[in-house]
């Protein structure tokens, strides 16, 4: 189960909070969510993972995606609040060097 809340915070800003398991079942819904025209919109973008407990590749991908896209439109996808477990993916997978990763 995943829950999303996303909101706005400025102009071409906003935040996305993700809380539960991000997986092959539940990643389409963060990725219909990055998808959106409202998301779409924004130049930055932090996706607030404190509540996340798991991620496996989906997520992973899910994000990729994201960062593309707003790289591509010179935008910044941040991740902030990692627990240590889903940390520790990115690590394993070498990505800490390729997002923008804060607490």
């Amino acid at each position: 189960m995943m829950e999303l809340r996303s909101e706005v915070t400025a102009l071409e800003e906003a935040v996305i909070h993700v809380k539960g398991e991000i997986d092959m079942n539940t990643s389409p819904k963060l990725r219909d969510l990055l998808k959106s025209s409202e998301a779409q919109r924004m130049k930055k973008v932090t996706v607030d993972l404190s509540g996340v407990t798991y991620m496996d590749s989906s997520g992973i991908a899910t994000l990729v995606e994201m960062l593309q896209t707003l790289t591509a439109k010179k935008g910044r996808l941040i991740l902030k609040a990692m627990k240590p477990e889903v940390k520790a993916v990115f690590e394993i997978a070498h990505l800490t060097e390729v997002f923008e990763i804060v607490d």
